[in-house]
């Protein structure tokens, strides 16, 4: 299944030319992202820390919460699974969408792998059927969890400023949506994926 927690040195050519300590200019942010960042002040560039923490299922896979049922999985199929709703936030729709067994990116099979793509289309199709909705943005950070997952992130029609890398931001920033609103997004995505396959869980 998924090869032993293996960990890579800090102290690489790469790594002794990184200013350690210093609170480095961000104005390539402000430069590049102009329409979502006016100012943005970095904390200073922390050692490395080596080793790493583990993360969650990593060293244990039966302590994965990915692999676990869950009351905020809104749709699978044979293969995969998309969570949602653990956390109402600003944008019209967050999701997790992950295997439903405990594969890495590195070592998943390729017949999940291969069922991936139509999935991010329907996907894609399903979030943008939220009223309001203009661009489903996909994101993958591996960092949280080891068990493979990728996110799914609604754009709001006309949000000029959440486009590109910004949109998971803004999440945080825009006001929180009713519970109400937020579910029944929930139940729009969850039913037009169920639409294509799969099983349906919009009322969890």
């Amino acid at each position: 299944m998924t090869e032993p927690f293996a960990q890579h040195p800090a102290d690489t050519a790469f790594h002794a030319r990184l200013p350690i300590g210093e609170r480095l200019d961000a104005t390539p942010l402000t430069e590049g992202l102009p329409w979502a960042f006016e100012q943005i002040t970095m904390r200073p560039l922390e050692p490395m820390l080596v080793p790493e923490e583990p993360r969650g299922g990593e060293v244990d896979p039966e302590n994965c919460s990915s692999c676990k049922p869950s009351e905020h999985t809104i749709w699978q199929d044979d293969l995969w699974q998309v969570r949602a709703g653990w956390d109402i936030g600003g944008l019209p729709f967050v999701g997790a969408i992950s295997p439903r067994e405990h594969w890495l990116l590195e070592d998943a099979p390729h017949d999940v792998l291969a069922a991936y793509g139509p999935l991010m289309q329907r996907i894609s199709q399903a979030v943008k059927t939220i009223p309001g909705v203009a661009r489903c943005h996909f994101a993958r950070w591996n960092d949280g969890s080891a068990h493979l997952h990728l996110w799914a992130l609604a754009r709001p029609a006309g949000m000029m400023q959440g486009r590109g890398a910004a949109l998971a931001f803004w999440d945080e920033i825009l006001p929180e949506m009713s519970q109400q609103m937020g579910a029944e997004h929930i139940r729009i995505v969850a039913e037009a994926l169920a639409a294509g396959g799969g099983e349906a869980f919009p009322n969890r």
